[in-house]
């Protein structure tokens, strides 16, 4: 069940607008999230998020469950780490992975001063150019927390996986509200402005909590469903 990670980090990266002047994101946040595959529960994912001494830590472990356990028994790993500037984070590195000698491991190494973005997977290792304020699929959940939302019209974004470098546009519907095992949220809705052949996505952004996501939806081609919802939030 490989596919689940991936449905549960696709989310937008390298947001327009940064916070805004003497706002202060969340130094901690503790968050779960139940994944789901055509409406059944598949997977538990559990994130921590830290901020420290103009750095972050951000790491994510999903545990599959029920008859996808026996699939997928080992958790699916992923860490971000990188620096914390006046527009958010700047990721240094990335990695995926499941298990200790998983040959499917993926990695990304972000240098800034050369504009370089190095992919490291399946033995092989490539360099491509790093754009301004890329993100991982991981960074990218936690980069919502130093948006502006008074400014927020459209997301633009680089994102890397560890095997490539996508470009992604997101629209900003109407405000709405949804109901999640934490209750129900006033949201911002972002709708992924795609191209034929490319998945269908949306993100839905709690409006009182700094824009924390809690929501997540993917959509593939044959019409395959992943879900990821909050199931406990705690930031501080």
């Amino acid at each position: 069940m490989p596919r689940i990670l991936m449905a549960a980090l696709l989310l937008a990266a390298a947001l327009l607008q940064p916070a805004a002047a003497g706002t202060n994101p969340p130094a901690v946040v503790r968050a779960e999230y139940l994944l789901s595959l055509n409406g059944a529960q598949a997977a538990v994912m559990q994130e921590s998020f830290e901020v420290r001494e103009g750095g972050y830590r951000a790491v994510s472990e999903t545990h599959a469950v029920g008859l996808f356990a026996l699939v997928q028994p080992r958790p699916g790993h992923v860490s971000s780490s990188g620096e914390v500037d006046d527009r958010g984070l700047r990721p240094r590195s990335y990695e995926a992975v499941r298990g200790g000698r998983d040959e499917r491991r993926a990695q990304a190494e972000f240098d800034w001063s050369a504009r370089t973005l190095t992919l490291r997977h399946d033995g092989r290792s490539e360099s491509v150019t790093l754009p301004p304020g890329a993100q991982d699929r991981l960074s990218a959940m936690y980069q919502f927390l130093f948006l502006d939302p008074q400014r927020l019209r459209e997301l633009a974004f680089a994102m890397t996986n560890g095997r490539k470098l996508d470009h992604y546009r997101y629209a900003v519907g109407p405000d709405t509200a949804i109901d999640t095992p934490l209750g129900r949220f006033e949201v911002v809705h972002l709708v992924r402005q795609r191209q034929p052949g490319e998945t269908a996505n949306e993100i839905w952004l709690a409006r009182d909590h700094r824009l924390m996501p809690v929501k997540m939806r993917i959509v593939e081609d044959d019409g395959t469903r992943y879900e990821q919802i909050i199931s406990r939030l705690d930031m501080r």
